[in-house]
């Protein structure tokens, strides 16, 4: 599966050698801030990717930002980057909202697909190095569980339908240690995010599926060892982070409402497999309210970002008015943010338009990694943009504001060209 056209990242070559020199960031399975990516090569990170069954909306967006400045940050670094992201192009809310709306689930699947990958390049976002479909990974999701079979770690239930197949949960070492939830808290989160705890024939309530048998009018694939059938939700992330970054990585990404049970399962499945921990860090982005509730496509209170494009607001507005919040927190989308980030890019392209030069480029850049190198707090780098802007506004120094314009989009991604 093809991604999206990558932006031009531009080299800063400022020298900041008191800016610190590892990136650190939240750690959900330890719960505190760690150093994250290697001191020299190749950082690798796999961040989940959509469902595509509708468009993507700002709490999408300020996830996929967020890897998007921990790519930035790693490369400013000096280190090369290898990012993978899936597409969940066949599952449950997908095969439902077509047969709702009359299409082909493969025809949803590749319209949803192309809008998000459009509003991935409006907002400059880099794009992953492996983009994988879930269709395109059955093959090595039916390699990896077939390498679990000997194990027992995957097994039947005993249902003379449909004995579709399930992972045992107990067979993880530390299982639950990425979320930190009790049993109860599990289950409820587990049901939410459309587990089936009640199944008959499993071992444990948790067990996840992860091959689920062919039923009449579904999308199936022939497996001799398996039977027909198809990918369960969290098989799909386990072996496209396997086959692309190799049984052990630096970070695993998404939104918090991922840590469980997608994340713990992910991992587990992994971990039974290669007998590794899957990640070095579970980082999580925070979630995007609209009306008092967490945006939500099931719900239907969404902000979209092509929306907001058709009705004229700028990409880079958006990123600005998503960089605002940091990338942990919870946060509710106005319309005033919007407003807000336009007049402050109005601010910073007036700066860089100034003939006379820019306040000095190099505590510019210093404060800029030195932000985003302490948890990505992004919030605080558009701070010290606001203050280098107000200083060359007030005519301080005579740097080239070509470096400031170069440094501000390979940090942040965010042109003041436009």
């Amino acid at each position: 599966m093809q991604a999206w056209t990558r932006p031009f990242v531009p080299r800063v070559t400022v020298e900041t050698d008191d800016a610190p020199s590892r990136l650190r960031v939240h750690d959900t399975a330890r719960e505190e801030l760690v150093e994250v990516g290697p001191v020299d090569g190749t950082a690798r990170m796999y961040v989940c990717g959509i469902t595509p069954y509708d468009a993507t909306h700002l709490g999408h967006a300020n996830t996929y930002l967020t890897f998007d400045l921990m790519n930035r940050v790693w490369r400013d670094l000096g280190l090369a980057v290898n990012y993978t992201q899936n597409v969940t192009d066949v599952d449950e809310p997908l095969l439902e909202r077509a047969e709702q709306t009359g299409v082909r689930w493969q025809d949803l699947a590749l319209d949803q697909t192309d809008l998000f990958r459009s509003d991935m390049e409006a907002l400059r976002v880099i794009p992953p190095d492996h983009y994988i479909g879930a269709v395109e990974s059955v093959p090595s999701v039916l390699g990896l569980l077939e390498s679990m079979l000997p194990s027992g770690a995957v097994y039947q239930v005993d249902d003379p339908e449909h004995p579709d197949w399930y992972f045992d949960v107990s067979t993880a070492p530390g299982f639950g240690s990425i979320s930190h939830l009790d049993h109860d808290a599990q289950l409820k989160k587990f049901v939410e995010m459309g587990g089936d705890p009640d199944r008959e024939g499993k071992r444990n309530p948790l067990d996840c599926l992860v091959w689920r048998l062919h039923r009449n009018g579904e999308p199936h694939w022939e497996s001799t060892a398996l039977g027909e059938g198809r990918p369960g939700w969290h098989i799909e992330c386990s072996a496209i982070a396997l086959g692309h970054l190799g049984p052990h990585f630096d970070v695993q990404g998404g939104g918090s409402d991922l840590a469980f049970p997608h994340h713990e399962m992910c991992a587990a499945q992994a971990r039974v497999a290669s007998g590794e921990p899957l990640a070095d860090a579970f980082v999580h982005s925070g979630m995007v309210a609209l009306d008092g509730e967490k945006m939500s496509k099931s719900k239907g209170n969404l902000e979209l970002v092509s929306r907001l494009r058709a009705n004229g607001a700028e990409p880079t507005a958006i990123r600005v008015a998503l960089l605002d919040h940091h990338y942990r927190s919870d946060w509710e989308w106005t319309d005033t943010q919007l407003e807000a980030s336009e007049q402050r890019l109005a601010t910073w392209r007036q700066a860089v338009s100034r003939a006379e030069g820019s306040a000095p480029v190099e505590a510019l850049v210093k404060g800029l990694r030195t932000s985003l190198r302490d948890d990505l707090d992004a919030p605080a780098a558009l701070v010290v943009v606001d203050d280098w802007a107000r200083r060359t506004l007030a005519g301080e120094g005579a740097d080239d504001p070509e470096q400031a314009v170069a440094a501000i989009d390979a940090l942040l991604g965010v042109s003041l060209t436009a």
